[in-house]
């Protein structure tokens, strides 16, 4: 029998999953009402996933990584923003 907390883990990652599908058919669509559409399911997604991660977080199902150091977050920020 799945506990609870199994269940919100496996939902959890099916959200993640279909998020990074989403970016990959939007990017890729030529229509622009498909796009348009699959932009709306992207963002009910995220909005799903950003409640279950709340929930997960809070009943202590989901431990989120360490936060980076400064130096990385600025030696990325640095990166992406000058395009290497």
């Amino acid at each position: 029998m799945l506990q609870e907390k199994d269940m919100v883990n496996d939902y959890l990652a099916g959200l993640n999953a279909s998020l990074t599908g989403y970016a990959t058919y939007i990017s890729e669509s030529n229509n622009e009402e498909l796009r348009q559409t699959l932009i709306q399911l992207r963002n009910q997604d995220e909005t799903r996933q950003r409640t279950l991660y709340n929930y997960a977080l809070q009943k202590g199902y989901y431990q989120p990584a360490a936060p980076a150091a400064q130096e990385v977050v600025q030696q990325v920020k640095t990166q992406l923003s000058s395009g290497q």
